[in-house]
Order: structure tokens, then sequence, then C-alpha cells
């Protein structure tokens, strides 16, 4: 029976993403910040693991607790919409500790027994941002951008081992809590400099009335079709809108 180590299952896609591996039959487990009763199922093949992915003694202890894994589903991430010119460096700071260098970390810690076993998946969950030309994205594009990036360097030098690497880029799925997350629970008006406000709020609306959405499933389903591929296959993107994003492209 397989594994799998998903960060960042306390909602969205990381809950969805441990939910669907779960009912496929495979070991899972799934990781938190701050792990909490009743989000995920109880089963003798789920385990909840505190994992903080900014914080290295955390992803050792995670990873030395899970034990053997099959795959890694980078998923843990934190949202951002702001207008850059308006953004506090330390933010910026922030979103990428998370983002892009909790990727890495994480997946610095796995690759070891990957590479030695000869087999095994990172799937690293990134954004459709990284396919089009999103407003209020300049640092949550650019901190998915290096994960892409980087993702695309590590597959080469994993495929001589076995080891496969890709991304999923999910799609607005405007049924999270996104939005409340990316701003902190501030209005927008309350983070963009007043020169942008009437720009931003327009930008915004066009976002969260788009037709074209991505589901908390959209993505579970791509994580698993990504860690199953055999074609070589690289990118993944996840619902109706990034696929639609990624054919435009």
């Amino acid at each position: 029976m397989k594994t799998v180590l998903i960060t960042g299952t306390s909602s969205g896609y990381g809950r969805a993403t441990a939910v669907h591996f779960h009912a496929q039959g495979w070991n899972v487990v799934a990781t938190m910040r701050t792990p909490r009763a009743g989000v995920l199922p109880e089963s003798e093949r789920l385990r909840v693991v505190a994992l903080d992915v900014t914080d290295p003694e955390s992803i050792a202890a995670a990873v030395e607790t899970a034990g053997p894994i099959d795959v890694l589903v980078n998923n843990a991430g934190v949202p951002s919409i702001s207008v850059f010119e308006g953004t506090p460096m330390a933010r910026v700071r922030e979103v990428f500790e998370t983002n892009t260098f909790g990727v890495m970390a994480t997946a610095q810690a796995v690759l070891p027994q990957f590479r030695e076993r000869g087999s095994g998946v990172v799937v690293n969950v990134t954004s459709s941002v990284v396919l089009g030309h999103m407003p209020l994205s300049a640092v949550y594009k650019a901190s998915k951008m290096a994960v892409e990036g980087f993702t695309s360097s590590l597959a080469l030098e994993l495929a001589p081992f076995g080891v496969q690497a890709k991304t999923v880029e999910p799609g607005a799925c405007l049924t999270t809590n996104f939005a409340a997350r990316a701003t902190n629970g501030a209005a927008l008006d309350e983070l963009v400099p007043a020169p942008y406000a009437p720009w931003a709020k327009q930008a915004m609306q066009s976002f969260t009335g788009q037709d074209l959405f991505t589901k908390e499933t959209d993505v579970a389903e791509t994580v698993w079709r990504a860690a199953h591929d055999t074609t070589g296959q690289l990118r993944f993107p996840a619902g109706p809108d990034a696929v639609w994003l990624a054919q435009a492209k």
C-alpha cells in the first residue's frame, strides 16, 4: 500500500487531496501547521502530523514521523492579493518563505529516500496565475513562478534516479477562503494605495465574477493524475479556467 505526504491539509485543496488519496486506498500523512480534530476522516490509513514548512526542525520531525513515502504533495501556501507598491517587504518575504522556500525545503528533506529507492514523485501545487496576466498578484505570482522554474529543473536532476517532479496549477477556487486569507480579513481598499483604488476594485470584481472556476475536487483529482502520470508531462492545469488559460497560452 502506497503512502502520500501532503502539506497544508487543514482546508481547501490540501484537505480535498488528502480525502481523495485516502478514498483510493492509500495511506495518507496529512500535515497541518496546527493540527485540528475533525478536519479529516478518522482512519488507520490517515495520520495527521504537525508541520510548519518554514521551520527546518518541524520539517525534519514530520518526515521522520511519516516514514517511507511514495509521493510528496507540496500544497501548503499563503495567498496574497495586493498592489505591489503598497505591499510591505516583510509580507513579500513571508509569502516566499512558505510558497517557495517551504516547498524547496520539504522536497529536499524527502528526496534522499526517493533517490536511494529509485522511485517517488514530488508534486508541487502552484497556481493558474503562472499561466496568464492577472492583476493584484505580483508577489503571489512571483512566488509561484519560482516554484515552476524550480520544479522544471528539479525534474531533470531526478530523472536519472527514476524520480519525478511535477506541478499542478489550480485555477481560481471561489469556494475557498483564499480572498479572506490573502487580505488577512481586511477590506481591499485598506491595502491598496489610493491612486490604485478604482482600478483595483474593478480587477477584483472581474476575478470574483468569472464564469469558469475551479473546485477543490478538480485539484485533488489532478494531483492524483500527476502522481500517477508516466508520460513525462511536467505541468498539470487543474480546473476548467486553468485548462482554458493553459490552452490559450
